[in-house]
């Protein structure tokens, strides 16, 4: 009596690779027919796919995205405390309900966070939460996520630092901090210490983020009828180190600001060591306030006012609505936005000098 053979080995997308020498991220985008693989790569892909009887079965692929457990989180700056922060809350809501965390970080470069995404959607996770890298093309992150994967934006706007309000999510769900209203009122908080000459300090006017705080700036100095001078507005990337090195900016020209509304905590720490660098201090010499209300913004020397936007919060916030979405509670995209408040300490609580150069 004849033995049975050996059922045939089902071929795989890892197959697939190994035969024509390409990731398998870069087969699964040819196999949902992504625009993002070059023509030669594709060509060469589905060459394989013919020769090994690769067959694509679309609805196992579907049913295992459903089934996944996996929520990947991809985040603009890893570097930022803020974030560690905002990524800590993620995962503690997701392991609540029984769900783990897939981490990517793009450093700010959307070319990379496209590798990133495209990497992370081969393990199939149920959805996504994404803080866009500066110049995100919304339309770009759209082919490589695909039309069913959920999706929440968080803080920025895809689409830049224009008109976004209408669609700041880009059709995906949207959380934002109240970053108008914040850096409003920090920027009253400065005036009522006497402050007339106030700089909004770091981050790119091009970011949707920055481009808010500096609308709610505005917004304060447009209400104490004072119009910002040019040179109170600097630029930087939004990190310690950089600000530390722009502090200069602040003083070129006399006379200088008495105090800052700084793009976030980050800056904030950095422009005090650079003032401390020229001989200055947050508190005693110069106010400084600063945004998000990290941990070491209360142990900082001076302590740091800020805006508090509470970042684990808002990283479990994320998580439940993404699993709200994966639920199906509802079908058109929302947009949610975060309270602000203000955390006054002592790097602020300082009057401007008088003529004679003597803090009021």
């Amino acid at each position: 009596m004849p033995r049975n053979s050996a059922p045939a080995k089902r071929v795989t997308v890892s197959d697939i690779a190994a035969g024509c020498g390409v990731s398998r991220a870069t087969v699964s985008l040819v196999l949902r027919g992504s625009p993002l693989v070059h023509v030669d790569t594709r060509a060469r892909v589905q060459a394989e796919i013919v020769r090994q009887g690769y067959v694509y079965h679309r609805g196992a692929a579907s049913l295992r995205r459903r089934a996944s457990n996996a929520v990947a989180l991809v985040l603009n700056d890893l570097s930022n405390p803020f974030f560690a922060e905002f990524a800590g809350g993620v995962d503690a809501a997701l392991a609540e309900a029984g769900y783990v965390m897939l981490v990517g970080s793009t450093g700010e470069s959307p070319e990379r966070q496209q590798a990133v995404l495209a990497s992370l959607i081969e393990h199939d996770p149920a959805a996504v939460i994404l803080s866009p890298a500066e110049h995100s093309d919304p339309a770009r992150l759209h082919r490589v996520l695909g039309a069913h994967m959920p999706v929440l934006v968080f803080n920025r706007a895809l689409g830049g630092s224009g008109d976004t309000d209408d669609a700041p999510g880009n059709g995906w769900d949207f959380l934002a901090l109240d970053n108008r209203r914040g850096a409003r009122i920090a920027t009253e908080h400065l005036l009522a210490q006497g402050h007339r000459a106030i700089a909004f300090f770091g981050g790119h006017r091009d970011s949707s983020s920055c481009g808010e705080r500096r609308a709610g700036y505005r917004d304060a100095l447009d209400a104490a009828g004072i119009a910002p001078d040019p040179q109170w507005l600097v630029e930087c990337a939004p990190t310690r180190l950089e600000a530390a090195h722009q502090a200069g900016a602040l003083f070129v020209r006399d006379p200088a600001p008495t105090a800052a509304v700084c793009y976030n905590d980050a800056v904030a720490l950095g422009l005090m060591s650079g003032l401390a660098a020229r001989g200055r201090q947050a508190g005693r010499d110069f106010a400084v306030v600063g945004f998000d209300d990290i941990p070491e913004a209360a142990v900082a020397t001076p302590p740091l006012s800020t805006i508090a936007v509470a970042p684990r919060e808002r990283g479990m916030q994320a998580a439940r609505l993404v699993l709200a979405r994966l639920r199906g509670d509802d079908d058109i995209p929302r947009t949610t936005v975060a309270p602000a408040e203000l955390r006054v300490r002592a790097s602020s609580l300082v009057a401007p000098p008088t003529a004679n150069g003597v803090h009021a």
